[in-house]
């Protein structure tokens, strides 16, 4: 017969070998993630919600349209928004991107998406006539017409590495955490967008 301490023996030894699975599935996860699989997943998608704190330090988010190009993401904000204020002040941001999955099974059945999430530097660029930048040609088709000429253009240059969920698993490997995460670095060239100075 088996004493309690076999017991909480057997038991340690479980969660043992799940953690080192977890921790596995976290590096298999990695492995087979790439950042330019992260990069194209983030550049089919055009909604996100832009996180960042007031002068106060209180959190403030804002669900935004943008386009990507030279592995910076673009977003066109009115000048005289708080939103503008906000994020000039501190020039900080934390980015979370829902990326669909399921297809035609999302109709039916509630399939979450998949995210990615990173922080990075945010630069805000006076007010302008969008179509007269060097920015995504997708981010001016996103805009009102009577926005174009009048909006700032938010560059949000992520840093560090993506924390992904559900990118490059099934829909079925979703339902599980330990393989559903991923980091991986964002790969972003140093320097600013050369056509927008700074």
């Amino acid at each position: 017969m088996a004493t309690a301490s076999e017991h909480d023996e057997a038991r340690v030894a479980r969660a043992s070998a799940a953690d080192a699975g977890a921790g596995g599935d976290r590096e298999a996860a990695t492995a087979r993630l790439t950042s330019e699989q992260v990069w194209r997943a983030l550049a089919k998608a055009s909604f996100a919600v832009v996180s960042y704190t007031t002068p106060a330090g209180e959190p403030r988010s804002s669900g935004v349209v943008y386009a990507t190009a030279g592995r910076r993401l673009y977003v066109a904000v009115a000048a005289d928004s708080w939103k503008a204020r906000h994020i000039a002040a501190s020039g900080r941001v934390a980015v979370t991107v829902p990326v669909r999955r399921g297809g035609l099974l999302s109709l039916l059945f509630p399939i979450p998406p998949a995210t990615v999430s990173f922080h990075g530097t945010a630069i805000i660029h006076p007010p302008g006539p969008v179509q007269d930048r060097a920015v995504p040609k997708q981010l001016a088709s996103l805009l009102p017409a009577e926005r174009q000429a009048s909006c700032c253009v938010l560059e949000i240059i992520p840093e560090g590495q993506f924390l992904t969920y559900g990118l490059g698993v099934s829909l079925a490997q979703m339902r599980s955490p330990s393989a559903a995460r991923a980091r991986v670095p964002v790969g972003t060239p140093d320097g600013v967008h050369p056509a927008l100075g700074a």
